[in-house]
């Protein structure tokens, strides 16, 4: 009697996402599980075949440093990501997530709501979950709880170490993000409110985490000068805490910061030897992403945002902003390295897509006023790509056989509320660009390598439950793809371009993208802590 499938990807090149070696075989899904893998399938009888002769059969792709906690609300089709082939999303990173939204927190995010035509509003994870749920989503995502969220939440936005009291309230705010499903903690050691946070604080925290498959993460605090004492940090809490801890994004950022690389992979590695469950995640270009107002310093930003355009306004507080910025910032053609990714004025919008040098020149104004210029005109929000990296570091740090793969950016669509400005490449290439340039073109890695980093260990480092590989009884998020010809087409100039060679897509057994087109369905799910 002939077994039923609901569908049969039948003759491809199947890639499981771990140790085993390639082999050609089919693959049938039968409602949101791989139910059969084998040659031999003329006992499957399957209500739907696609032909996969030539291509790769692989696990959905798992971008484990994602940041669509809003953009999935205001468009679940979440076609950047499927496009190139990812599943899943691990999204809450950098110490900013989706909850808790409380006070201090729900005030400052607000307008980023209102940009993207969000109505809803919720405080708890509980919340956020079940709207997505209603909604639906195209990709699965699972969330980490923001320690900026947490501090913002109970101490605001100031310069200062939180009582006894506040400690226990983020404790308490911590464990229910837990309890409704977020998979462990981020940290954004950079910007406001977890610049202020001690060690001691992040340490006490993390203890909430001593849970089997939950994780500490850290956007440290220096990715260039003083990147190994940041290393030294979060191999510091691991240690204290004996919970899992992730890098995100490690880079050296900086020309006089490059020849940092080697010891701190040094360092990750001892710390490794000495059984600290330590991994780390990259995305495949040299420019960064982020905040124009992360230049300025720590003091700027103390007591939230009105305060640093007070700040920024004041003619003795500017001055002295000025000289600290001009004493980190040494090297000419600074300006010229800084491109100018989204702007919320119409007035303004002209400046996307263009270095600040570029900006200065027409604006006839030095780099350094052109900045603070625009920062206080867009009432700080304007984002920002920095070219700071180094292409031979980033191919060490890729080869780790700990680095995941996070593209640091949000799902966005073509068309729709989200496709506005011109944000970072990496939104629609990062997975392309791996398999294209530095798999197939640069051999930096193997096949089977790549997807590893991407889909099984991915799965494994997050807790994600019969994810990341292709076994019987796993779920069916899985990608069909053209090693040959995979290619990402975005770039700084034309972001929204569509990789090439993503043949299908499939989630939870939903098509996401047939034929290297996405479908619109959305059979994303929210993957909770422990299920």
């Amino acid at each position: 009697m002939a077994e039923r499938m609901d569908l049969l990807i039948r003759g491809g090149v199947v890639y499981d996402g771990g140790p085993s070696a390639p082999a050609e075989a089919s693959v049938g899904i039968a409602g949101d599980r791989i139910a059969w893998i084998g040659k031999d399938d003329y006992g499957i009888d399957a209500d739907r075949v696609v032909e996969a002769h030539g291509l790769a059969v692989a696990p959905g792709f798992i971008d484990v440093h994602a940041h669509s906690d809003f953009t999935l609300l205001a468009d679940p089709r979440a076609q950047g990501k499927l496009s190139q082939g990812v599943t899943t999303e691990v999204n809450g990173n950098c110490g900013m997530s989706a909850a808790p939204l409380i006070g201090k927190v729900i005030e400052r995010r607000e307008e980023d709501l209102r940009e993207l035509g969000i109505v809803s509003r919720w405080h708890t994870f509980r919340e956020y979950f079940r709207l997505l749920e209603v909604q639906g989503c195209g990709i699965n995502t699972a969330n980490l709880a923001g320690h900026g969220n947490l501090r913002g939440s109970v101490v605001g936005y100031d310069d200062k170490e939180p009582s006894s009291e506040e400690m226990a309230e983020m404790r308490r705010l911590l464990s229910e993000a837990v309890s409704d499903g977020a998979i462990g903690m981020s940290t954004g050691l950079i910007y406001p409110p977890g610049i202020y946070s001690s060690t001691n604080e992040l340490t006490e925290l993390a203890k909430v985490l001593r849970q089997p498959d939950l994780i500490y993460t850290s956007h440290m605090r220096s990715e260039g000068n003083r990147l190994q004492e940041a290393v030294d940090e979060v191999i510091r809490i691991g240690c204290e805490t004996g919970i899992r801890v992730n890098i995100s994004h490690i880079k050296t950022a900086g020309e006089a910061n490059w020849h940092k690389a080697d010891e701190v992979i040094r360092r990750l590695h001892e710390a490794r030897g000495g059984g600290l469950r330590l991994t780390c995640d990259r995305y495949p270009y040299i420019a960064s992403s982020t905040d124009l107002d992360s230049i300025l310093p720590p003091w700027v930003f103390d007591g939230g945002n009105d305060e640093e355009l007070r700040r920024l306004c004041d003619p003795s507080a500017l001055r002295r902003i000025e000289e600290e910025i001009s004493a980190q910032v040494s090297r000419p053609g600074y300006w010229g390295k800084i491109i100018v990714s989204s702007i919320g004025s119409e007035k303004n919008r002209w400046m996307e897509g263009k270095t600040l040098e570029e900006i200065s020149a027409r604006l006839s104004v030095s780099g350094m006023e052109a900045f603070f210029r625009l920062i206080v005109e867009e009432r700080l929000r304007v984002g920002a790509i920095f070219m700071s990296m180094s292409e031979e570091n980033l191919r060490k740090f890729l080869s780790l056989p700990f680095c995941m793969i996070g593209s640091d950016s949000s799902s966005r669509g073509f068309d729709g509320p989200t496709a506005a400005g011109k944000p970072h490449p990496r939104t629609f290439g990062t997975f392309a660009r791996l398999f294209g340039r530095y798999v197939r073109e640069e051999g930096l890695l193997s096949l089977p390598e790549a997807i590893h980093k991407s889909t099984m260990l991915a799965a494994e480092t997050f807790g994600l439950k019969k994810r990341g590989c292709i076994r019987e009884g796993y779920f069916a998020d899985m990608v069909i793809f053209d090693p040959s010809g995979v290619t990402d087409r975005a770039t700084f100039g034309a972001p929204f371009r569509q990789s090439e060679g993503i043949h299908s897509v499939f989630v939870n057994g939903v098509e996401a993208v047939s034929e290297g087109r996405t479908t619109g369905r959305l059979g994303g799910r929210v993957l909770r802590s422990g299920l």
